[in-house]
Protein backbone atom coordinates (compact mmCIF):
# COMPACT_ATOMS: atom_id res chain seq x y z
CA UNK A 1 0.00 0.00 0.00
CA UNK A 2 2.95 2.31 0.66
CA UNK A 3 3.98 2.21 -3.00
CA UNK A 4 0.47 3.09 -4.18
CA UNK A 5 0.29 5.84 -1.58
CA UNK A 6 3.56 7.32 -2.84
CA UNK A 7 2.16 7.59 -6.37
CA UNK A 8 -1.15 9.08 -5.20
CA UNK A 9 0.66 11.62 -3.02
CA UNK A 10 3.04 12.70 -5.79
CA UNK A 11 0.22 12.96 -8.33
CA UNK A 12 -1.73 15.07 -5.84
CA UNK A 13 1.28 17.34 -5.34
CA UNK A 14 1.57 17.67 -9.12
CA UNK A 15 -1.98 18.98 -9.40
CA UNK A 16 -1.63 21.10 -6.26
CA UNK A 17 1.27 23.00 -7.83
CA UNK A 18 -1.01 24.32 -10.59
CA UNK A 19 -4.08 24.78 -8.38
CA UNK A 20 -1.96 27.23 -6.38
CA UNK A 21 -2.16 29.63 -9.34
CA UNK A 22 -5.90 29.18 -9.80
CA UNK A 23 -5.37 26.97 -12.84
CA UNK A 24 -5.50 23.24 -13.41
CA UNK A 25 -3.49 20.59 -15.20
CA UNK A 26 -5.51 17.96 -17.04
CA UNK A 27 -2.31 16.61 -18.60
CA UNK A 28 -0.83 15.20 -15.38
CA UNK A 29 -1.36 11.60 -16.47
CA UNK A 30 -0.20 12.21 -20.04
CA UNK A 31 3.01 13.87 -18.89
CA UNK A 32 3.57 10.99 -16.48
CA UNK A 33 3.21 8.32 -19.13
CA UNK A 34 5.47 10.22 -21.55
CA UNK A 35 8.16 10.28 -18.87
CA UNK A 36 7.61 6.57 -18.25
CA UNK A 37 8.01 5.53 -21.87
CA UNK A 38 10.94 7.89 -22.41
CA UNK A 39 12.75 6.37 -19.44
CA UNK A 40 12.06 2.88 -20.78
CA UNK A 41 13.39 3.85 -24.21
CA UNK A 42 16.56 5.34 -22.73
CA UNK A 43 17.27 2.24 -20.64
CA UNK A 44 16.28 -0.49 -23.11
CA UNK A 45 17.19 0.96 -26.50
CA UNK A 46 20.05 3.33 -25.64
CA UNK A 47 21.39 1.44 -22.66
CA UNK A 48 21.72 4.51 -20.46
CA UNK A 49 22.32 4.03 -16.72
CA UNK A 50 19.18 4.02 -14.60
CA UNK A 51 19.93 7.26 -12.69
CA UNK A 52 20.62 9.18 -15.91
CA UNK A 53 17.53 7.76 -17.63
CA UNK A 54 15.36 8.69 -14.65
CA UNK A 55 16.83 12.20 -14.53
CA UNK A 56 16.23 12.80 -18.24
CA UNK A 57 12.68 11.43 -17.94
CA UNK A 58 11.91 13.85 -15.10
CA UNK A 59 13.41 16.68 -17.17
CA UNK A 60 11.09 15.71 -20.03
CA UNK A 61 8.16 16.03 -17.63
CA UNK A 62 9.35 19.50 -16.69
CA UNK A 63 9.73 20.44 -20.36
CA UNK A 64 6.19 19.31 -21.19
CA UNK A 65 4.93 21.26 -18.19
CA UNK A 66 6.85 24.30 -19.40
CA UNK A 67 5.16 24.00 -22.80
CA UNK A 68 1.78 24.05 -21.07
CA UNK A 69 2.64 27.08 -18.96
CA UNK A 70 4.23 28.96 -21.85
CA UNK A 71 1.21 28.33 -24.08
CA UNK A 72 -1.20 29.50 -21.37
CA UNK A 73 0.75 32.68 -20.69
CA UNK A 74 1.41 33.60 -24.31
CA UNK A 75 -2.03 32.76 -25.69
CA UNK A 76 -4.15 33.87 -22.75
CA UNK A 77 -6.27 30.75 -23.21
CA UNK A 78 -7.69 29.13 -20.09
CA UNK A 79 -5.55 26.40 -18.52
CA UNK A 80 -8.46 23.97 -18.81
CA UNK A 81 -8.46 24.18 -22.62
CA UNK A 82 -4.69 24.20 -23.03
CA UNK A 83 -4.03 21.23 -20.76
CA UNK A 84 -6.99 19.29 -22.16
CA UNK A 85 -5.53 19.70 -25.63
CA UNK A 86 -1.98 18.93 -24.52
CA UNK A 87 -3.13 15.83 -22.64
CA UNK A 88 -4.39 14.34 -25.89
CA UNK A 89 -1.42 15.69 -27.84
CA UNK A 90 1.18 14.20 -25.49
CA UNK A 91 -0.50 10.83 -25.06
CA UNK A 92 -1.28 10.58 -28.77
CA UNK A 93 2.31 11.33 -29.76
CA UNK A 94 3.57 8.80 -27.22
CA UNK A 95 1.27 6.07 -28.56
CA UNK A 96 2.35 6.77 -32.13
CA UNK A 97 6.06 6.71 -31.31
CA UNK A 98 5.89 3.60 -29.12
CA UNK A 99 3.10 1.85 -31.06
CA UNK A 100 1.49 1.35 -27.64
CA UNK A 101 3.97 -1.43 -26.86
CA UNK A 102 5.27 -1.84 -23.31
CA UNK A 103 9.00 -1.82 -22.65
CA UNK A 104 9.75 -4.84 -20.50
CA UNK A 105 13.52 -5.33 -20.80
CA UNK A 106 14.72 -3.00 -18.07
CA UNK A 107 17.77 -3.33 -15.80
CA UNK A 108 17.07 -5.60 -12.79
CA UNK A 109 17.89 -2.75 -10.42
CA UNK A 110 14.68 -1.00 -11.46
CA UNK A 111 12.41 -3.68 -10.03
CA UNK A 112 14.81 -4.10 -7.09
CA UNK A 113 14.27 -0.47 -6.16
CA UNK A 114 10.52 -0.96 -6.38
CA UNK A 115 10.48 -4.04 -4.15
CA UNK A 116 13.05 -2.81 -1.61
CA UNK A 117 11.82 -1.81 1.84
CA UNK A 118 13.67 0.52 4.17
CA UNK A 119 13.92 -1.04 7.65
CA UNK A 120 11.58 -3.72 6.36
CA UNK A 121 8.62 -1.35 6.20
CA UNK A 122 8.78 1.84 4.11
CA UNK A 123 9.28 1.76 0.37
CA UNK A 124 11.84 4.15 -1.18
CA UNK A 125 9.03 5.70 -3.24
CA UNK A 126 7.14 6.70 -0.09
CA UNK A 127 10.30 8.24 1.35
CA UNK A 128 10.73 10.21 -1.88
CA UNK A 129 7.11 11.40 -1.64
CA UNK A 130 7.69 12.55 1.95
CA UNK A 131 10.84 14.42 0.95
CA UNK A 132 8.94 16.08 -1.90
CA UNK A 133 6.21 17.08 0.54
CA UNK A 134 8.74 18.63 2.91
CA UNK A 135 10.39 20.50 0.04
CA UNK A 136 7.02 21.83 -1.15
CA UNK A 137 6.10 22.93 2.37
CA UNK A 138 9.32 24.93 2.63
CA UNK A 139 8.86 26.26 -0.92
CA UNK A 140 5.37 27.66 -0.40
CA UNK A 141 5.87 28.83 3.17
CA UNK A 142 9.33 30.35 3.12
CA UNK A 143 10.67 30.90 -0.41
CA UNK A 144 10.03 34.05 -2.43
CA UNK A 145 8.95 32.19 -5.63
CA UNK A 146 6.53 30.07 -3.59
CA UNK A 147 4.95 33.07 -1.89
CA UNK A 148 4.72 34.89 -5.21
CA UNK A 149 2.97 31.88 -6.75
CA UNK A 150 0.33 31.93 -4.02
CA UNK A 151 -0.11 35.69 -4.33
CA UNK A 152 -0.54 35.35 -8.09
CA UNK A 153 -3.17 32.68 -7.51
CA UNK A 154 -5.04 34.72 -4.91
CA UNK A 155 -5.25 37.88 -7.02
CA UNK A 156 -3.29 38.00 -10.25
CA UNK A 157 -4.02 41.67 -10.92
CA UNK A 158 -2.99 42.84 -7.47
CA UNK A 159 0.11 40.66 -7.62
CA UNK A 160 1.07 42.15 -10.98
CA UNK A 161 0.59 45.69 -9.65
CA UNK A 162 2.86 44.76 -6.73
CA UNK A 163 5.66 43.91 -9.13
CA UNK A 164 5.23 40.13 -9.16
CA UNK A 165 5.85 38.43 -12.50
CA UNK A 166 2.57 36.51 -12.66
CA UNK A 167 3.43 34.89 -15.99
CA UNK A 168 6.67 33.54 -14.57
CA UNK A 169 4.83 32.12 -11.55
CA UNK A 170 2.33 30.33 -13.80
CA UNK A 171 5.08 28.81 -15.94
CA UNK A 172 7.02 27.77 -12.83
CA UNK A 173 3.91 26.07 -11.43
CA UNK A 174 3.43 24.04 -14.60
CA UNK A 175 7.11 23.08 -14.75
CA UNK A 176 6.90 21.88 -11.15
CA UNK A 177 3.71 19.98 -11.95
CA UNK A 178 5.36 18.30 -14.93
CA UNK A 179 8.42 17.31 -12.91
CA UNK A 180 6.26 15.75 -10.19
CA UNK A 181 4.12 13.93 -12.77
CA UNK A 182 7.32 12.47 -14.19
CA UNK A 183 8.48 11.39 -10.74
CA UNK A 184 5.12 9.70 -10.10
CA UNK A 185 5.44 7.82 -13.38
CA UNK A 186 8.90 6.57 -12.48
CA UNK A 187 7.55 5.33 -9.16
CA UNK A 188 5.17 3.13 -11.12
CA UNK A 189 8.02 1.92 -13.36
CA UNK A 190 9.98 0.85 -10.29
CA UNK A 191 6.92 -0.87 -8.83
CA UNK A 192 5.98 -2.94 -11.90
CA UNK A 193 9.47 -3.29 -13.37
CA UNK A 194 8.38 -2.17 -16.83
CA UNK A 195 7.47 0.95 -18.80
CA UNK A 196 3.84 0.60 -19.81
CA UNK A 197 1.77 3.02 -21.93
CA UNK A 198 -1.25 2.40 -19.70
CA UNK A 199 0.40 4.22 -16.78
CA UNK A 200 -1.23 7.49 -15.78
CA UNK A 201 -3.65 8.85 -18.36
CA UNK A 202 -7.20 9.36 -17.16
CA UNK A 203 -6.63 7.07 -14.16
CA UNK A 204 -4.65 9.85 -12.50
CA UNK A 205 -7.05 12.68 -13.28
CA UNK A 206 -9.59 12.25 -10.48
CA UNK A 207 -7.07 11.35 -7.75
CA UNK A 208 -4.88 14.30 -8.74
CA UNK A 209 -7.74 16.70 -7.95
CA UNK A 210 -9.23 14.77 -5.07
CA UNK A 211 -6.09 14.68 -2.90
CA UNK A 212 -5.45 18.45 -2.79
CA UNK A 213 -9.12 19.46 -2.71
CA UNK A 214 -9.90 17.11 0.18
CA UNK A 215 -6.81 18.49 1.89
CA UNK A 216 -8.06 22.07 1.73
CA UNK A 217 -6.21 23.44 -1.30
CA UNK A 218 -8.32 26.21 -2.83
CA UNK A 219 -9.53 25.57 -6.38
CA UNK A 220 -9.58 29.32 -6.94
CA UNK A 221 -5.88 29.53 -6.11
CA UNK A 222 -3.91 31.36 -3.48
CA UNK A 223 -3.79 28.64 -0.83
CA UNK A 224 -2.34 25.14 -0.70
CA UNK A 225 -2.08 22.54 2.03
CA UNK A 226 0.81 20.13 1.61
CA UNK A 227 -0.11 18.09 4.68
CA UNK A 228 -3.77 18.09 3.67
CA UNK A 229 -2.87 16.87 0.18
CA UNK A 230 -0.89 14.01 1.71
CA UNK A 231 -3.86 13.04 3.89
CA UNK A 232 -6.24 13.35 0.94
CA UNK A 233 -4.04 11.04 -1.10
CA UNK A 234 -3.99 8.61 1.80
CA UNK A 235 -7.80 8.53 1.73
CA UNK A 236 -7.74 7.82 -2.01
CA UNK A 237 -5.31 4.95 -1.46
CA UNK A 238 -7.39 3.50 1.38
CA UNK A 239 -10.57 3.62 -0.72
CA UNK A 240 -8.84 1.91 -3.65
CA UNK A 241 -7.26 -0.76 -1.45
CA UNK A 242 -10.53 -1.37 0.38
CA UNK A 243 -12.47 -1.90 -2.83
CA UNK A 244 -9.82 -4.27 -4.15
CA UNK A 245 -9.83 -6.16 -0.85
CA UNK A 246 -13.57 -6.83 -1.05
CA UNK A 247 -13.21 -7.64 -4.77
CA UNK A 248 -15.34 -4.76 -6.06
CA UNK A 249 -14.94 -3.66 -9.68
CA UNK A 250 -12.67 -0.74 -10.51
CA UNK A 251 -15.68 1.01 -12.05
CA UNK A 252 -17.01 1.57 -8.54
CA UNK A 253 -13.74 3.25 -7.63
CA UNK A 254 -14.33 5.94 -10.25
CA UNK A 255 -17.86 6.41 -8.95
CA UNK A 256 -16.74 6.82 -5.34
CA UNK A 257 -13.86 9.13 -6.23
CA UNK A 258 -16.18 11.27 -8.34
CA UNK A 259 -18.68 11.54 -5.49
CA UNK A 260 -15.93 12.45 -3.03
CA UNK A 261 -14.57 15.13 -5.36
CA UNK A 262 -18.03 16.62 -5.93
CA UNK A 263 -18.72 16.67 -2.19
CA UNK A 264 -15.34 18.27 -1.47
CA UNK A 265 -15.84 20.99 -4.09
CA UNK A 266 -19.36 21.77 -2.84
CA UNK A 267 -18.16 21.86 0.76
CA UNK A 268 -15.37 24.25 -0.19
CA UNK A 269 -17.82 26.43 -2.08
CA UNK A 270 -20.37 26.66 0.71
CA UNK A 271 -17.65 27.23 3.31
CA UNK A 272 -16.47 30.21 1.27
CA UNK A 273 -20.01 31.61 1.00
CA UNK A 274 -20.52 31.17 4.73
CA UNK A 275 -17.34 33.11 5.49
CA UNK A 276 -18.42 35.90 3.13
CA UNK A 277 -21.72 36.24 4.99
CA UNK A 278 -19.92 36.44 8.32
CA UNK A 279 -17.77 39.28 7.07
Amino acid sequence: MGRSLAVDVTVGFSQMAVLATGGMNLAVGSIGVCSVMFAGYLMQDLGLPVPLAFLLAVMLGGLLGWLNGFTIVRSGVNAFIVTLASANLYSGAMLILTKAQPINVLPPIVSSIGSYEILGYASPALVVALVIGLALYVFYRYSVPGKETLMAGANARAASMSGIAVSRSIILAHVLSGVLAGVAGLMVVARVGAAMPAVGGEDWLLPSFLAPVLGGTALAGGFVSVVGTFLGAMLVTVIRSGLLFVNISNFWLQLFLGLFLLAAVLAQRYRGLFRMRLT
